[in-house]
């Protein structure tokens, strides 16, 4: 006897809820073009392979592992659109589907959600939290360091580390005073009344967190910052985007008030948790893919976010 899999999937599950907030075949409209010159298996559309790939996000899954996922997990069909009996991609088709969608794409499609959070009020930037995280690429510094003494090079930094690395765009980065690592950063900002993330970028490892503040400073209200935030390069940036500069200053600076700065980190200290949600991995090379992989990451955590503060579903159909 023939059961429809969404008989097998309980009422609660949180597959199940992330359907009824988003319609994906809504928001994947804009990429169906893509799909004049067929990518895998006949038959997926880019609504279940959008989804496929989101699932990699919600679930931290390998290219391979999600082939598996699918193969196995009633679940994961379900969120996908799959049958019982239907095929499920390989792993091949996942790299394929990321190279066509594209980060401009993908970008378009983060910035419809976002814009369906502002419409119902979810994000409306008057209070936002901003700051950077580290992420660290896929390196293999001693094959590397011995690359750099074969090639005569005195010092592996991020003047010598490109004629080396595999990763040309990645660099060492640092944080405080003994934080180092190789790859990128990611800069975030989050709203701070639904705690949903508004706007994330990535950039280098070596780009200070004030150069970073450009991609995700908000365009109104107040950016609560830590004082990687308070020098003047951040400071002119949010007098650009006009939005209130209210970075905790450093122990030299004249403005400094200590109590004012105790009270904008003890408001701050929840949204820092959010960094333990992402990932500091970075999954890919070059900082086009990077940025695909933050925006992928930064969905995943706002849909799951949205189950959390029983958020309403989003009107997308105007895309």
């Amino acid at each position: 006897m023939f059961v429809p899999i969404e008989n097998l999937i309980s009422e609660d599950h949180p597959y199940r809820k992330l359907l009824s907030l988003i319609n994906f075949d809504d928001l994947t409209r804009s990429l169906e073009r893509l799909y004049k010159k067929a990518i895998g298996r006949t038959g997926y559309s880019i609504s279940q392979g959008f989804r496929a790939l989101l699932l990699q996000y919600l679930e931290d899954l390998s290219d391979r592992e999600l082939e598996r996922y699918l193969q196995e997990n009633l679940a994961g069909k379900y969120f996908c659109g799959f049958d019982l009996e239907d095929n499920t991609p390989d792993f091949s088709y996942f790299s394929k589907l990321r190279s066509r969608i594209g980060t401009k794409r993908l970008a378009t499609l983060f910035n419809a959600v976002r814009d369906g959070l502002k419409a119902q009020g979810l994000v409306k930037e008057i209070f936002t939290f901003v700051d950077s995280s580290h992420l660290i690429s896929k390196f293999s510094m001693w094959d590397d360091r011995d690359k750099a003494i074969k090639k005569g090079l005195e010092k592996l930094n991020n003047e010598t580390v490109r004629k080396v690395a595999r990763d040309k765009q990645a660099k060492f980065g640092c944080k405080g005073k003994d934080k180092y690592w190789f790859g990128y950063k990611q800069h975030v900002s989050v709203d701070m009344q639904s705690g949903l993330i508004n706007k994330i970028a990535a950039t280098p490892a070596n780009v200070t967190d004030a150069e970073g503040l450009k991609h995700i400073c908000p365009n109104q209200g107040a950016a609560y910052a830590d004082k990687g935030y308070c020098v003047k390069k951040a400071r002119q940036t949010m007098e650009r985007k006009g939005c209130h500069d209210a970075a905790i200053r450093k122990n030299n600076m004249k403005d400094k008030n200590r109590d004012k700065d105790r009270w904008i980190s003890s408001i701050r200290a929840p949204y820092e948790r959010i960094f333990s949600k992402l990932s500091h991995r970075a999954r890919y090379r070059g900082i086009a893919k990077i940025q695909f992989q933050l925006m992928m990451d930064a969905l995943a955590f706002n849909l799951k976010r949205m189950i959390t503060i029983n958020a309403p579903p989003l009107n997308l159909s105007a895309i």
